[in-house]
């Protein structure tokens, strides 16, 4: 395989969807200022697994790019910049905040090689203000992203990313919502609002407003906005607008997903979370009261420091008590530097086959969800001519081309391999 044109910026990105947003955004300032012959790898911190597949692929990188600069940043480069700085592969490491500052990529030039620092990572800590350079459009044609948040207070003791990431920094409802008009004027009929702790959004702003507030005053602003959806929440800071736009505004989609880490209540209090089993199950009964149609997904560790096979049957009945339908399920590995690398840990098999068992319970929860939908009408945002995702966000497939982008009403006719089919 030859290797690509490096004259414009190669990039590879690891990790959460922010992470692939402020991609997007590196290459409008590269493109700006004319950066070349550079591949740049944004990087996850998430697991220990993560950061030793980013350090992979940087040496494959080279080797099918000799000639090109390699450039390191995200949340990896962000908290173990050392670990890059000596790699021979690599060129220039970038913090988290440098990578979002159209000055760093200006100053670079085609040949700053040799004229800086090998690592520009700051004291994350220290941000008190969220990248104002929004992308409008990242995403499909159909479904754009809009950064609303960034960085968490939170000390969750397995988790790297406050470190990676900084302090909460909200950006303000008013720049939320002229970037969202402006993609509805480009055409767009889904947004997704996205951060790193969703609902602290608002809490570094004058008057703390709430997620809440920020929904309904995107509802009532951007009236021809179609479909408004929301990414990872944690249900325990869910506010009292937000339930209620769950309740009465039919363009927030039914849909969540939910930062539950784990089922049983001393494992969440050894994980330093802020909820218990009866809270999320409270949240779940009561969100599906109010909009019958909901569907929720969850975040779940296997094998937490700790855990017995009776804590990890909590998590599994969870599934079942908070009618969960999409996993993501993470078996646990240590992060240096957290308070959980420093418990006692749980042996490296039981952790996969408990993570084995969580998988299938999400397969058959998934299997039962896509039974159900077999007669029903459902609105499809097309992503493409042949597929689309309902407001459930199912994905859902057609035996004809339809129009890319457009909300179709569809009957379901059947399902197979995790995805509806469209008649």
């Amino acid at each position: 395989m030859s290797a690509p044109d490096t004259k414009v910026p190669v990039f590879h990105t690891h990790g959460c969807r922010l992470n692939a947003y402020e991609t997007e955004a590196m290459r409008e300032m590269t493109e700006a200022a004319g950066v070349e012959n550079a591949v740049i790898v944004n990087t996850c911190a998430v697991t220990a697994e993560a950061v030793r597949k980013a350090r992979q692929e940087i040496r494959k990188l080279k080797r099918d790019n000799p000639d090109a600069r390699v450039i390191v940043t995200g949340c990896a480069a962000q908290t173990e910049p050392a670990t890059f700085e000596a790699m021979g592969e690599v060129d220039l490491v970038l913090g988290n905040t440098e990578k979002m500052n159209p000055e760093t990529w200006q100053n670079l030039g085609p040949d700053f090689i040799g004229e800086t620092e090998k690592v520009r990572v700051d004291d994350i800590m220290s941000v008190r203000e969220t990248a104002e350079h929004l992308i409008d459009g990242f995403g499909t044609r159909s479904r754009a992203y809009v950064q609303v948040q960034n960085g968490c207070d939170h000390r969750c003791t397995f988790c790297i990313i406050p470190y990676g990431r900084g302090n909460s920094r909200s950006v303000p409802a008013g720049v939320v919502v002229d970037q969202i008009k402006r993609l509805v004027d480009r055409g767009y009929n889904e947004v997704v609002l996205t951060g790193v702790d969703m609902t602290s959004w608002g809490a570094d702003l004058p008057g703390a407003p709430k997620l809440g507030d920020l929904v309904m005053r995107i509802l009532k602003l951007v009236p021809d906005l179609p479909r408004l959806r929301i990414s990872s929440i944690d249900s325990i800071e869910v506010d009292e607008n937000l339930m209620q736009a769950i309740a009465t505004e039919p363009r927030l989609m039914p849909h969540l997903h939910l930062s539950l880490q784990h089922g049983d209540d001393l494992i969440l209090k050894r994980m330093k979370r802020r909820h218990l089993r009866d809270d999320a199950i409270a949240f779940c009964e009561e969100a599906r009261r109010l909009r019958p149609d909901i569907t929720f997904g969850a975040d779940i560790i296997a094998g937490f420091p700790t855990e017995t096979e009776a804590h990890f049957a909590n998590s599994l009945k969870l599934v079942t008590e908070c009618d969960l339908t999409w996993l993501h399920v993470f078996p646990y590995s240590p992060r240096e530097g957290t308070p959980a690398a420093r418990m006692p840990q749980v042996d490296g098999t039981a952790i996969k086959a408990r993570a084995k068992r969580l998988r299938e319970a999400g397969a058959a929860a998934v299997s039962a969800h896509l039974a159900k939908q077999i007669g029903r009408e459902h609105r499809i945002l097309m992503e493409n001519p042949r597929m689309g995702r309902t407001e459930q966000f199912t994905e859902t497939r057609f035996a004809s081309d339809q129009p890319e982008g457009d909300i179709v009403t569809a009957r379901i006719m059947g399902f197979d391999d995790g995805g509806l089919t469209a008649g």
